[in-house]
């Protein structure tokens, strides 16, 4: 509303304010009124309301976030009346990075237990190829920590639970769930094999898996990436499962067999071998796959290492990882791409977000140089492919700042493609 002026003397008003004091009787004029000419208004300066503050991001217990996005997704489903489902479950993830920790498989099993409590139309049976087959209904979802903005930014105090139906046989989005769960109670301890990865690569099935999930509402099309690759989805899960089991052969052999699929081909299956080869001490058929991982890696324009550092250091850890032939492999990868491609890397440091942020810009700048220099030992070539940048914790991925293997992500060295400088 305009601030009028506080003198409501009429003589001394405008025109306007003198019609105005007059028609309400709330002032008398002191002298005869005089035809005068009407003055120029006076711009008044309007006081702008200030942008109304988001509200505030509800996070309920974490039981009740889960009934609240079941509840949201199956009773908006519009499928028709009178008609039972076979539903599957693909295994949750974290929505940020795409692992499976205990809270996701915790969440996994109580959304198992809704739907056979309370939905009765859905007939939920395991996740297996015969199954996907048939076409089901496919339940997915994502358990994402968020600031309570609802941003996957900053410190992480909530966890945004996304629940999708997605039908196999139309390939459309049936229906989509959401809640905000607080964190209490929630073990986001990374399974065996996540835990284990040496390395994290842009997974464009995974990313579909996510984007379906989080990118789109009800009726839109799967993502492309993952219904594409869905039939080797169910073999990925098994194989995975053997490795968490410490059934390394078997988690070997199942891996190895996806191959014979072209949609095989892709960074879960290699990680596994590698990963499965590792336990059982072939160092050398570790290493190989290492190669192939780490040029997937690359050609998707990002991939990340989890190297182990000294704490509060720039050296490498002395743990079992074998560091120096991850080194060399690296080497090897970076200088093919660009003598081939014409390839440049940006060596880029990470870091929890533990402590100053200076300090953790310093000390991530710092890692980066030394694998730069330690991949210039190995190549030469590299020199003048490679520069380096410190991150410190503005890209972290997991933001939970404890230290612990969770975040060991969030202290990776990352190597993004990048345009050679123009040669003069």
């Amino acid at each position: 509303m305009n601030n009028l002026s506080q003198d409501t003397s009429c003589g001394t008003g405008s025109a306007v304010l003198l019609l105005l004091c007059t028609a309400l009787g709330a002032c008398a004029p002191q002298e005869p009124v005089r035809a005068i000419a009407p003055a120029t208004p006076a711009t008044v300066a309007v006081a702008q309301p200030a942008p109304a503050a988001p509200p505030p991001v509800v996070a309920l217990p974490y039981g009740d976030a889960v009934k609240l996005a079941a509840r949201d997704l199956f009773t908006k489903a519009k499928l028709p009346d009178g008609q039972s489902f076979n539903l599957v479950i693909d295994p949750l993830v974290d929505g940020t990075t795409g692992m499976q920790s205990v809270a996701t498989v915790a969440l996994e099993q109580q959304v198992t237990d809704i739907v056979s409590s309370n939905y009765p139309r859905y007939q939920v049976k395991p996740f297996n190829a015969a199954n996907l087959a048939a076409a089901p209904l496919v339940f997915i979802g994502t358990f994402t920590p968020i600031n309570l903005q609802g941003k996957a930014a900053g410190e992480r105090d909530a966890y945004r639970v996304c629940f999708a139906l997605a039908d196999l046989k139309t390939g459309k989005i049936v229906s989509k769930g959401f809640a905000r769960s607080q964190t209490d109670g929630i073990d986001p301890t990374p399974l065996p094999y996540f835990r284990d990865a040496p390395l994290w690569v842009n997974d464009k099935i995974v990313e579909g898996y996510i984007r379906t999930c989080q990118g789109t509402s009800a009726g839109d099309p799967i993502n492309a990436a993952y219904l594409d690759k869905v039939s080797v989805v169910a073999g990925i899960d098994e194989a995975t499962k053997a490795y968490n089991s410490k059934k390394y052969r078997d988690s070997l052999a199942l891996f190895t067999a996806l191959l014979r699929n072209p949609a095989g081909d892709q960074p879960r299956v290699h990680t596994g071998i590698y990963l499965s080869n590792v336990k059982l001490g072939r160092r050398e058929a570790a290493m190989q796959v290492f190669s192939k991982m780490a040029a997937q890696g690359m050609s998707a324009k990002r991939l990340a290492v989890k190297f182990g550092f000294q704490n509060g250091g720039s050296a490498l850890a002395k743990d079992t990882n074998p560091y120096d032939r991850w080194l060399k492999e690296l080497a090897s990868v970076s200088s093919k791409m660009a003598k081939t491609s014409e390839t440049c890397f940006e060596v880029g440091g990470h870091t929890g977000r533990g402590g100053s942020e200076p300090l953790n810009e310093r000390l991530a700048l710092q890692r980066a140089e030394y694998v730069k220099q330690r991949l210039l030992a190995e190549r030469k070539d590299l020199a003048n492919v490679i520069s380096t940048k410190g991150y410190g914790s503005s890209e972290a991925l997991v933001a939970t700042g404890k230290g612990d293997p969770f975040d060991s992500l969030d202290r990776r060295i990352e190597f993004k493609s990048t345009q050679c400088p123009t040669k003069s």
